[in-house]
């Protein structure tokens, strides 16, 4: 079973009694790696399994026929890594999973929108459409 544990300045998922937790700033590893994921799909989200917010984002993208890898990062060995290192790249000054704009994260041709509220924001004025056929997602 899988548990999030949140607290000010700190994050870290459990899986049964195996916690992780990084204090430190991202090394450069983690950023080629979330690069390397961004890159492998025209559609990729950074989730966690039990965020509505995630689910409403993935929701929107299955509904226009996009087909979007998507990272649960509360599933992944190095989860945690990923998810700070995406909290600092949107700038989001708290590190902890429900700062504004935490998750999801949303990259389309390999280059990072943002979050939800970005996301909300492109598809609503109507720029979310090109971004998705300039990427290969759509075929309109």
């Amino acid at each position: 079973m899988q548990y999030k544990t949140e607290t000010r300045g700190s994050l870290s998922y459990s899986n049964n009694s195996k916690v992780m937790n990084n204090m430190n700033v991202f090394p450069s590893e983690t950023l080629a790696k979330i690069e390397s994921m961004a890159a492998e799909n025209a559609v990729v989200i950074f989730s966690v399994s039990t965020c509505c917010m995630c689910h409403a984002i993935k929701r929107l993208f299955r509904g226009m026929g996009v087909s979007p890898a998507v990272h649960e990062l509360d599933l992944l060995p190095y989860g945690v890594e990923i998810h700070r290192a995406l909290i600092r790249l949107l700038g989001c000054s708290s590190g902890g999973a429900t700062s504004p704009g935490a998750l999801p994260v949303v990259f389309i041709g390999g280059k990072m929108v943002g979050a939800m509220e970005r996301v909300m924001a492109s598809h609503i004025n109507g720029s979310l459409v090109p971004l998705l056929k300039d990427a290969g997602a759509l075929w309109l």
